[in-house]
């Protein structure tokens, strides 16, 4: 079985682009080789700043023989059908054969397709993946009208056996495959063979190429820590800039510069994103926390070990710097003039969303939110609302103008240079947190009612102009707003319901969407503060099923009322998923489950319903009273009970709501269920030895009510009817 290796070699192929490529190029070449009746042992890709690299190990020979039969007319039809599924065929009537079946004999033609070499099925498969390779962004040079990210020089197509390397007889749009390539551009221009995966790896190293991204960005990293803890420095870890700097260069030599003195007093964050967006720099930091020099990772050895580069690099990097200062300090003198108000002033001219106002208008409605909430979570109401005046106020700086990603870093610095307390500082930062799932939880209680009002804010303006998420699209970021809220609220432990919260922050977008938007749009808080719960519940199942709590264990704590109170709603599901794993758990859930179904089939029996039931049955009872003169209240009464089993039940069930309603008061759930959980015995003894459908109705119906008492009282933490099994 044959090895291939397919080399595509061009022009410097964007570091952003380089990993996807070449997953691409394994998947297409493999799905195509697949398609074309190949097999194949293993198969990996690689990139290089100018290659896109497959090596397949253990590809069939050839496609295997294949048969076909097609069915034709039957025997005895029109000439005419015959003649035409010959013409079909192409075969003559002697070449026909004849098979019966249960319906009669009818003409079958036997087709032979042999199996072809798995060079030319190759040949086709890359042809095919070159012309119409996936690129985000693809050009034309030349008079030719072959596409790639950048010009392509030349392709390796190998097929390697024992006896040799082959090369898979190629040409597309004049670049025929071949056994050549090059290596690094400057210190190992020349072109050499190959002939063999193997051989081409090993001859790329010698000539300054590696050919593994993770292994060249090992060899950064390392030589990068090394160089210093030479100095007695720290790198700062970023694992984003090591990979693009990884797909940058084809031998790394890395090499450390000093930052001008002037710059060191800059915040580290301004050095280190300036360096790292303009430069490509690493940063590295002394034991105090501040950024004192940069490392740079050039392309190729120098005679002076990197000097000359070095000098050029800090000549540029000064220029920046220069900038970046002067941002900082033109920031400074607005705040120390103005104040952060002042500065924040200017978002009244800046659009949040043309259908909900300004950004100086959502700053006023979070403001209000935040007040509202700060009682909530332990705030000072008037640090939370000035905190959500200022939160936003470094959108209108210079410096968060050049570097977007700053913004909230830079608020908290320009915060204490205006002297605002240090938790309304914090807040500029972390209200914008969590950004992701893996972000940091804000746990200060100002920077937390800030960061929950703002979310809530986001969320309710774009429902209330029907702006929600549609299948995979979520321009605004919804999804991650709502997780935010859950986050916020779970890793704090706060107790807040969120349907007031919402209803009562609609009704401050009345005056700020335009009445067209209202037109369009069911405008109606009630109906907006559901769906918003729905919306926030979905999210909820997500962010707990990654946790491993079953669906249907989260949907029978969503049925519960106050599952609007999200801390509530997952210590619920919390305490049903961990108790349900237990045999007290399987008992709760058989025996709940056996009573249900019975009253529940008896019900329908007798054509109630879930919600008329119990007035029903009161019906039939005082109608029985009144015909046979017994007294009888609503509910299961022990007077009626006839057996030893059937009084042993009502006894259990006594002690277990005087158990529960304790414990539920405590939400103290593992309590109330471990109670529920107690019934089982009573529950099985009684199913056992009484019958229920008794032909005494009042008996009879005395046991269902005794069966729904059952129910309601397991019904009491969760609605175990959503449970599966």
């Amino acid at each position: 079985m044959p090895d291939v290796l397919i080399e595509l070699f061009s022009e410097e192929i964007p570091a952003r682009m380089q990993t996807r490529a070449a997953e691409d190029l394994r998947k297409l070449v493999t799905e195509g080789l697949v398609e074309g009746g190949l097999s194949y042992a293993h198969a990996r890709a690689f990139s290089t700043p100018r290659r896109l690299v497959l090596a397949i190990e253990g590809l069939s020979a050839e496609s295997p023989t294949l048969r076909e039969d097609r069915k034709g007319p039957k025997v005895g039809a029109p000439q005419q059908a015959l003649d035409g599924f010959l013409r079909s065929t192409g075969l003559m009537m002697e070449q026909l054969h004849v098979h019966e079946d249960k319906k009669g004999a009818f003409y079958v033609a036997h087709f032979q397709k042999p199996g072809r070499p798995a060079a030319a099925i190759l040949a086709e498969v890359l042809e095919k993946t070159i012309r119409s390779f996936p690129w985000p962004k693809s050009m034309r040079w030349g008079s030719g009208a072959l596409r790639w990210v950048r010009p392509l020089h030349s392709i390796i197509a190998l097929m390697v056996t024992e006896a040799g390397a082959d090369i898979v007889p190629l040409d597309i749009d004049g670049i025929t495959a071949g056994n050549t390539t090059r290596g690094h551009r400057f210190m190992a221009p020349d072109t050499f063979t190959v002939s063999s995966f193997e051989d081409y790896a090993a001859k790329l190293k010698r000539a300054f190429v590696v050919l593994d991204a993770a292994e060249l960005a090992d060899m950064i990293e390392h030589e990068v820590k090394n160089r210093a803890f030479a100095l007695g420095l720290e790198p700062i870890e970023d694992k984003g800039l090591l990979a693009e700097v990884a797909g940058l260069v084809e031998w790394p030599v890395v090499l450390v510069g000093e930052i001008g003195a002037q710059f060191l007093d800059l915040p580290p964050e301004v050095l280190q994103t300036s360096m790292r967006e303009h430069q490509k720099f690493f940063s590295l930091k002394d034991s105090s926390g501040r950024i004192v020099r940069f490392v740079t990772v050039a392309n190729r050895e120098t005679a002076d070990n990197g000097a000359t580069i070095l000098k050029g690099n800090q000549k540029v990097l000064t220029a920046r710097l220069s900038d970046a200062k002067f941002f900082w300090e033109n920031d400074l003198r607005v705040v120390r003039n103005e104040g952060l108000t002042g500065m924040a002033e200017g978002l009244a001219n800046v659009t949040f969303h043309n259908k909900l106002g300004s950004q100086k208008a959502r700053i006023d409605r979070i403001a209000a939110l935040a007040r509202e909430i700060a009682p909530l979570v332990g705030a000072s109401p008037d640090l939370a609302e000035e905190a959500a005046r200022v939160a936003k106020a470094d959108l209108r700086s210079s410096m968060v103008g050049e570097f977007p990603e700053l913004q909230g870093t830079m608020g908290v610095y320009y915060a204490k240079a205006a002297g605002l307390p240090e938790a309304v500082a914090n807040a500029c930062k972390a209200h914008y947190q969590p950004l992701g799932p893996s972000d940091e939880v804000p746990s200060e209680p100002v920077s937390v009612a800030v960061a929950l009002a703002d979310k809530i804010d986001t969320l309710t303006g774009f429902w209330a102009i029907d702006e929600k998420p549609t299948g995979s699209k979520d321009p605004f970021a919804l999804r991650r707003a709502a997780l935010g809220v859950i986050r916020l609220v779970l890793g704090n432990d706060i107790r807040i319901l969120l349907w007031p919260l919402i209803a009562s922050h609609w009704k401050s977008l009345e005056d700020v969407i335009p009445a067209e938007t209202k037109a369009t749009v069911h405008w109606d808080a009630v109906i907006t503060a559901q769906n918003l719960i729905f919306f926030f519940h979905d999210r909820l199942k997500v962010f707990l099923k990654d946790q491993g709590i079953r669906h249907d264990v989260i949907d029978a704590c969503l049925a519960m009322p106050g599952n609007d109170d999200l801390t509530l709603l997952v210590k619920r599901a919390e305490a049903l998923s961990a108790f349900l794993k237990t045999d007290d758990g399987e008992n709760l859930l058989q025996g709940f489950k056996r009573a249900n179904n019975i009253w529940t089939q008896a019900m329908e029996k007798d054509g109630f319903n879930d919600s008329d039931a119990f007035k029903k049955a009161i019906s039939i009872l005082e109608e029985a009273e009144a015909a046979e003169g017994v007294e009888y209240s609503f509910g299961p009464d022990i007077k009626f009970a006839e057996t030893d089993e059937e009084r042993a039940l009502f006894a259990a069930l006594d002690k277990a709501e005087a158990q529960i309603a304790p414990a539920m008061a405590a939400e103290d759930f593992a309590a109330a269920m471990s109670a529920m959980a107690a019934l089982r015995a009573p529950i099985d003894a009684f199913f056992t030895s009484v019958q229920i459908n008794t032909e005494n109705q009042i008996v009879r119906r005395n046991r269902l009510n005794l069966l729904h008492r059952i129910r309601t009282t397991c019904a009491g933490v969760a609605d175990l009817t959503k449970l599966e099994g």
